[in-house]
Formats: structure tokens, sequence, C-alpha cells
């Protein structure tokens, strides 16, 4: 048999050199040498498999078959083998093999096929990350719905000990037979797989209902017996370290959870109704933290102008919306383009929605008076650069915001308003004096999240006059271009829709929208002269996005009108 550096010199072009420098390493310190080498990044998984492939005379699949693959398997080997020594049986319609990333491994091998019964001596070797993937998928598909748990379940089911998480676990690992346990992973672990972004879990007079948030619109997905809505509020609460003898106060916890490769991080909020106790999760994937101007789906040429303006010297930039309008998320997007080792960032947020390396992020806490208007003097002193604050909510807050922007910061901040103009207005109100205004203010943003349309089920149709007219559009607008709907279908859960982009409006404080602003604080003069000055608005932007078919009309109706 060849040795595996002489195969790694001839087929994947390492040097002879780094060869025998890892050969060094491995003799002081053990290990293989195809670990030592990927470990010095001289060589990649992909080069190690295809080595192995020529030294042990097996076939190399990388992407290894999903569809169609026989899962029974999953009732018989348990999940925890498999990761653990990398190896999975793959049986389709076409072929029969057992897929591992070390060859090495015989025992293994052999405690599968005999386990399994398994008359084809077939192996491959495949990439790690392809092994792990399949086998969540598989062990996923396996697993009973939540709603055939909520059937199973008996009265006396709801009266077993609910065991805590102490530690950060794979719910796909969890093979616990408590119902209630199994109840609330499967509830999880299906509403990251249908990407929501909040589950709802609301007690009624006779039943529990539970609904998931799937790109804004919510949607019934589970209806529970009465006599489980202890456990289950229980169950949370115990898992986001909350007071589960305290039902009749609102609380807040957290958990953390791993779904497959996801990292999952779920805010929990309770609160005390007429029928129970309320809960509502939000989910948010921390393994999508790296977000990008780029991708929030703003205008070439407004990005250019925005990207621009998040890198002066100092003033505010305000990101106006309602509430789950994608406003952190622009804001996020935005101290990600300029974070670099030349400035200083601090952040004051309630909450932190997700930790940026290199960035100081302080929690808004209340409890103990660390509110936005104390917590930002004290930024302040921390010599910074630049300066987020989630939220402007009082006159306080915003007089500090607006003395840091003029004595040379860079200063980010949201506030919740309808548009753009109306942000003045909201400021004024405030008790901001108009010339404070114009002379901190650079740029409001304003901005809602549309559904976009479903690539699967996509259809051209001819939309009628009254909705064209309900969002500034006519007939002849659309001349010669074509206008999309979904028509639904399982990829999307027959919505039409899968996935969300953001429209925007932003207006830029130049001489004459100032002008205006120390006349008026009528957000209607405001806007008029915004638009008059080339800003697109919220429901232009939107049109847009029909017209390059993105998403539809009812969608800029619905969040813009």
């Amino acid at each position: 048999m060849r040795l595996i550096g002489e195969i790694l010199v001839k087929e994947c072009g390492l040097s002879e050199e780094v060869l025998l420098n890892s050969l060094k390493i491995q003799e002081l310190e053990g290990g293989r040498i195809g670990e030592i080498l990927i470990k010095q990044k001289s060589i990649s998984e992909l080069d190690l498999l295809k080595a192995l492939s020529i030294q042990f005379g097996i076939p190399c699949l990388i992407n290894l078959p999903a569809e169609d693959m026989d899962i029974e398997f999953t009732e018989k080997v348990p999940i925890q083998f498999l990761k653990k020594y990398k190896i999975v049986p793959v049986t389709t319609p076409d072929r029969s093999f057992i897929a591992v990333n070390d060859p090495l491994l015989f025992q293994p091998l052999d405690d599968l096929r005999l386990i399994l019964g398994m008359e084809s001596n077939e192996i491959v070797i495949s990439h790690h990350q392809s092994i792990i993937s399949l086998i969540n998928l598989a062990y996923d598909m396996s697993r009973d719905s939540a709603e055939q748990v909520i059937q199973d379940m008996h009265e006396e089911d709801t009266d077993l000990i609910i065991s805590e998480i102490e530690k950060t676990e794979d719910l796909l690992d969890d093979t616990s037979d408590a119902p209630i346990i199994k109840l609330v992973n499967l509830m999880m672990s299906q509403a990251v797989k249908e990407r929501a972004s909040d589950i709802h879990i609301e007690p009624t007079q006779a039943r529990v209902k539970i609904r998931y948030r799937i790109d804004g619109i919510l949607y019934d997905r589970l209806s529970a017996p009465k006599h489980i809505q202890s456990a289950l509020i229980s169950r949370i609460k115990i898992m986001a370290k909350m007071n589960i003898a305290e039902k009749r106060l609102p609380q807040d916890g957290r958990i953390e959870i791993r779904i497959a490769e996801k990292s999952i991080d779920i805010r929990v909020s309770t609160i005390p109704i007429a029928f129970g106790e309320r809960i509502v999760l939000r989910l948010l994937d921390k393994t999508n933290v790296i977000i990008r101007l780029s991708d929030l789906g703003m205008p070439e040429d407004r990005l250019k102008e925005f990207e621009r303006l998040i890198k002066s010297s100092h003033g505010i930039m305000l990101v106006t919306g309602p509430t789950g309008s994608g406003k952190t998320t622009t804001l996020y997007g935005a101290l990600s383009t300029i974070n670099n080792a030349d400035i200083n960032i601090i952040t004051i947020e309630d909450p932190i929605e997700y930790q940026i390396e290199g960035i100081g992020q302080i929690q808004v806490n209340p409890k103990i008076d660390l509110t936005f208007a104390n917590g930002l003097r004290s930024i302040v002193r921390q010599d910074p650069d630049v300066i987020l604050v989630g939220e402007i909510r009082d006159l306080e807050t915003a007089e500090i915001a607006i003395q840091s922007a003029l004595t040379g910061h860079m200063v980010f901040s949201t506030l919740h308003t309808n548009d753009s103009a109306s942000a003045v207005t909201r400021l004024i109100d405030m008790g901001i004096e108009p010339f404070l205004v114009t002379s901190s203010v650079i740029a409001i943003l304003a901005q809602r999240l549309v559904r976009v349309i479903c690539n699967d089920c996509k259809e051209e149709y001819t939309p009628d006059d009254e909705s064209l007219k309900n969002i500034g559009m006519t007939n002849d607008m659309i001349s010669g271009r074509k206008i999309y709907r979904g028509k639904g279908c399982p990829s999307c859960l027959n919505t039409g829709y899968s996935g969300r982009t953001g429209i925007f409006e932003l207006m830029i404080l130049n001489d004459p929208i100032k002008n205006i602003i120390l006349k008026t604080s009528d957000a209607n003069a405001i806007k008029r002269m915004a638009i008059e000055q080339g800003m697109i608005t919220l429901s232009g932007d939107g049109a847009e996005k029909v017209k390059d078919g993105i998403t539809t009309i009812e969608e800029v109706i619905r969040v813009s009108c």
C-alpha cells in the first residue's frame, strides 16, 4: 500500500519540504499525517479524501444522495453512534453503500453492517460535513410530527418530571421519551425548518393554540388539548431559567439550542392572560450573523448613497419603521460595513440581538438604572467614533444623541414612525428644537419588509387597474414588463412567498429640506419637498420591486399603504 504522504506529494502538489516538517511534528506529538497537514492548512480535507481514495482503492463521493433515501436505519442505530464515527448507511433505489470519513475505522463499519444486516459491502469516502448533514436530515425526517405527539399524549403524561437542559444540546440528539419534552423539541425544530421568526403559544378557554410567524405573517400550526398547557409552559420556563412558580407577572428569559448545524438563540417572553400564561419565543439564527448591506434589497443608487452617509465623521443617521421592519438588521449591516481596527464602535441596545466581533455592546438594564440615556452618557466618555443607540424613546436620550453628534460622533439610532418625514415631526414633538434637528440629523431611512415571490411557483398574470393605482402605477408604466405572483407550492408552504426583502425611503437632509423643517414640523410638507428633491417613497420602491418580479402588488399595499 502506498504511503499517504507520497500520494499527497504526487497527486495534490504537496511539497517534499512541507511533508518532511509535518513528519517531524508527527514524531514529536503523534497523530495522523493527514490531520497535521490539514491543521497547518497545507492541504484541504478534499485533498486528503482524494489521497485516501487512491490509497485504499475506495471511491470518493463528496455530495451524498439525499433524495429517495431509505431512513429505516434511524430506528435501529443511535444518532450518537453515527456522529461519533462519522459514518452513515445510504440506501437508494439505485444503490446501497456506507459513507465513511475515515476508512480505518473497521470495527464501527462491521458493527453497522451487523446491526442493519447489510449485504452490500460497498464503501465510499465522503466529506465529514456531508455525512453529518445526511445523518441530521435522516433523523429529522424520521421523528414523529408535533401533531402526532399531541395525539399520543394522555393526561397522566403531563405529570412527568420535566428535566432541565443545562448545556446547549442538539435537539436532534435528544432521545427523551417524556412526551412534553418531545413536543417542545419538535415544536422548536419544526419552527426552525419552516424559517419561523417567532413561536406564539396562546391559551384559550378550551385549547392551547400554537402559531408560527413566517416571513412576517402568523400561521396556525398546532392546536393542543388544555390539559398539556401547564406542563408545556413549565417546560419552556425551565429551559429559559425562569421562575415556574410565578404565574401572575410577566417574565423574560433566554434559551440557547442547536438544531443540526444551526445555533439558535431564543428569547422567551411570558405574560399572564385570562386563560393562563401566553408565551412568545423569538428565534434568532446565530449562524447567519454576518449581515451585508448589499443583501438587504436596497437599490444600487440608494445603497451607494447610504454607504457614503454611514461613513460620515459626525451626525445622526435615523432608521425608522414599525416593530419587525428590519431596522436593527439594517443598522447591524451598517456597523459591519464600517467596522475596522481604526475606529471605536460602542452600542447600547435592548436587547443585543447579535454579537459582532470588535464592537462594544451594552445591554440596557432598567433594574439597575442602566437606561438608554444613562448608558449613552457613559459611552461618550469611552472615546467612541461611532455610537449606536438601539432606540430614541424619550427627550433625554434624544438630547444626548444630538449633543454627541454635534461634538464629532457618528450616531445611529431608530425611531418608530411611519415614514422618514414623520421622524422629524416626532423629534420636534419630543421637545427637540428644529434648528438642532437640522444641525445634527444627516439622513433618515424609512423601511418595511415585503415577502419575496417563491421561485418554484412563480406565475405571470395581468393585474387590475385598481391594484396598480394603489401603488401609484398605471398600465402604461408596466408596458412590456411581466408582473408575477406565487401560486403556492410545498416548498413555500403554499403561501406563494419564500423569504423577505426590504423596501426603502432615504431622505437626505439637504438645504431645501432643512429650510422647510425650520419653518414647519408638518410631515406632509417635509415629504413633498423631499419628493421634489428626488426622494423615492416606500411605495415607489415597492412598485419598482413589483416591476422587477421580486414581490407582489398586494405585499407592497400591505406594508406601505
